[in-house]
């Protein structure tokens, strides 16, 4: 009796230690959790700070998470008096509301058809997108092409060149491999041609996978500006919003020396004029919080979407 007291007592000796353990752990954890959280959104708000803040007041520095002087001006600035953004900003949209539903539809065809086992050039075809992933023409002869093909000086070039891409075909084609083939069968049992196999039981199931690659397209396109500058520079109808916001950046820094200097002596009458510093904060946060703003709906897609179709049974 007193050896079955003795292993018990052992017992809960050693779950009250795992337990102190995981205690140590759990508070360790989160307080390396916070400070990276600290440290990575840190930059983000500081910007934010600065972009509500009156203008000659934020050449002082000292500004970390909260305006010291609250001003609207710097948002007034980019959005209402400067055309430039506001044509920009309604291109970027365009093409990414375009641009995703487009290449969403072509690479899952595409994936659905390397996918199926009957398929007979699925292995060739495979290979040869592979390749493009690390072999292309180059810059010069893209631009002559697009120029035969009469896409520059047009905003189809920012949908049609990227409608295809070899690494989101590659993912979607691996998860849909994952779905079981009697589904299929099943289905042409009832007399389901692809088609409406495709639509009607591959898309309900590879929902995880759309909305990973969904956001993988629109972020490729809300952030886009080399292509603007490339193949659209010379049309301001086409700018994009980010080409905007790197050609206001360029013009601000320019500036920025001069309006430091000339800080201490601005009078109470123009202390809310704008600067550099609280423009280029604004113009950050303005371009940046539609697409930061998707995320929390599709993040619960992103492991699911990326990692189930590469486990096989």
């Amino acid at each position: 009796m007193a050896q079955i007291e003795e292993v018990s007592f052992e017992r809960i000796k050693h779950k009250k230690k795992m337990a102190t353990e995981d205690l140590i752990f759990y508070i360790f954890n989160t307080l390396f959790l916070l400070l990276f959280a600290l440290v990575t959104l840190y930059p983000i708000l500081n910007t934010l700070a600065y972009s509500f803040n009156e203008g000659n007041d934020a050449v002082r520095g000292g500004i970390h998470l909260l305006p010291r002087k609250w001003s609207l001006r710097s948002y007034h600035e980019i959005l209402f008096e400067r055309p430039g953004i506001r044509v920009g900003a309604k291109i970027t949209v365009l093409r990414t509301i375009l641009g995703t539903l487009t290449s969403l539809a072509a690479n899952a065809l595409l994936s659905f058809i390397l996918s199926r086992k009957k398929f007979l050039f699925k292995s060739s075809l495979s290979l040869f997108w592979i390749i493009t992933m690390y072999a292309s023409g180059g810059m010069i002869p893209v631009l002559i092409l697009f120029r035969y093909l009469h896409l520059t000086s047009s905003f189809w070039v920012y949908i049609i060149p990227g409608m295809v891409s070899a690494f989101n075909v590659m993912v979607m084609r691996t998860y849909m491999q994952g779905i079981p083939d009697s589904l299929e069968e099943a289905a042409q049992l009832e007399g389901a041609g692809y088609m409406r196999v495709f639509v009607s039981i591959i898309t309900p199931l590879c929902k995880p996978v759309y909305a990973t690659i969904a956001l993988f397209v629109a972020v490729y396109h809300w952030n886009s500006w080399f292509d603007a500058m490339l193949y659209n520079r010379f049309d301001p109808q086409y700018t994009t919003l980010q080409y905007e916001l790197m050609k206001l950046l360029d013009s601000v820094s320019a500036t920025t020396g001069a309006s430091s200097s000339s800080a201490a002596q601005m009078t109470q009458a123009n202390a809310n004029t704008i600067t550099p510093i609280t423009v280029r904060a604004a113009a950050t946060i303005a371009t940046m919080a539609p697409i930061v703003a998707l995320y929390p709906f599709l993040q619960r897609y992103f492991v699911t979407g990326l990692t189930i179709g590469g486990v096989k049974e």
